[in-house]
């Protein structure tokens, strides 16, 4: 099946020392930051240890653009979007002015290295959502004119769920601008489960929890019925939670539908109402029933690389399978990713 495959979701394990020469001043050459990690670290578990303990092979992380470009040639994918490692943990800093700091380096440091060698490497930028202005203003900056994808919206650390009033100035922008913001995870610290002692745990639960979480903030605080052009991916997650929560939050807004009072419609018919994106893992054997629930239009395909190696067999073993149509294979491979980052035009 011959397609342009779309990569939603890449990554790279970004280093202190490659930000640290995109700082503005009056932090430039600083080196006394590098006492402490530019970004938090996500939670209590090193997860290179656990890796090695779990004797599960590292793939040397594509940490510059020309490798990035040579992992799309070799596993046969047409474009990637990059999301950082460490970055994910941006909404776990307490101090807004470095989070403001360390995001615009962040987003310097992917436009000059990634974007502006190939257009086949697109990247979202960080955004520093512990001052909401200060957010809005970079993503305008990082889509104008550092030529980024979207922006990424941490769901761990901020004390605030995503459909509180105090991200619209970053919806509205969003909306204005015509970009998706993306849902990512990876802390487990602060989502109610961190007593537990090993990271096969956490991980278990760590990114469909906190997806549900702030969906379900978003949906019922009604930010699709005010941001009705505001588009969200629930990126690595996988799908399968998705029939849960649909059927969980239509039940509760039948019986308590004053509490959601800007709702027009029932929640079901915004998660599947073409808002909202979803990644899904190639291999999941609820996809079918996913797609039977709300349609072949939204589900995105995410490699997780370097997280996740063997790319490419994970492709043919998707294009392999028989309870998928090839509609919903070619869709879920290039068509959405296509549509969801404006890479149609």
């Amino acid at each position: 099946m011959a397609m342009q495959v779309i990569d939603t979701d890449g990554h790279i394990f970004e280093k202190d020392e490659d930000i640290f020469e995109y700082l503005e001043q009056p932090y430039r050459g600083r080196k006394e930051l590098f006492a402490y990690p530019f970004f938090p670290p996500p939670d209590g578990f090193h997860r290179m240890f656990q890796r090695i303990i779990d004797q599960r092979p590292f793939v040397i992380a594509p940490d510059d653009p020309k490798t990035w470009l040579a992992v799309l040639d070799r596993e046969g994918i047409d474009r990637t979007v990059i999301f950082p490692t460490g970055g994910l943990g941006v909404g776990l800093i307490q101090d807004r002015d470095w989070a403001v700091v360390v995001c615009r380096a962040y987003n310097n440091m992917m436009a000059d290295r990634y974007i502006n060698l190939n257009g086949r490497l697109g990247a979202v930028a960080v955004l520093p959502i512990q001052d909401i202005e200060e957010a809005a203003k970079e993503l305008r900056r990082a889509v104008k004119e550092l030529h980024m994808a979207g922006g990424l919206l941490a769901p761990v650390g901020f004390p605030k769920p995503l459909g509180d009033r105090y991200f619209d100035p970053l919806y509205k922008e969003a909306e204005s601008l015509g970009y998706p913001l993306a849902i990512h995870g990876a802390p487990s610290k602060g989502l109610g489960f961190d007593f537990f002692p090993r990271l096969i745990q956490a991980r278990t639960l760590s990114h469909p929890f906190a997806q549900m979480i702030h969906l379900t903030s978003i949906i019922l605080e009604g930010v699709l019925e005010r941001f009705p052009k505001l588009k969200i991916a629930s990126l690595e997650a996988g799908c399968e939670w998705i029939p849960f929560l649909i059927d969980r939050l239509d039940m509760e807004y039948r019986n308590r539908s004053p509490q959601a009072p800007l709702l027009k419609k029932k929640p079901s018919e915004y998660m599947k109402g073409g808002q909202i994106y979803y990644h899904a893992e190639l291999w999941e054997a609820m996809l079918p029933y996913v797609i039977e629930r709300i349609g072949e239009d939204l589900i995105l395909y995410a490699s997780d690389y370097p997280h996740e190696p063997d790319l490419a067999q994970a492709i043919r073993n998707f294009e392999k399978r028989k309870d998928l149509t090839d509609s919903a294979k070619r869709k879920i491979l290039s068509d959405n990713g296509k549509r969801f980052y404006n890479m149609e035009a």
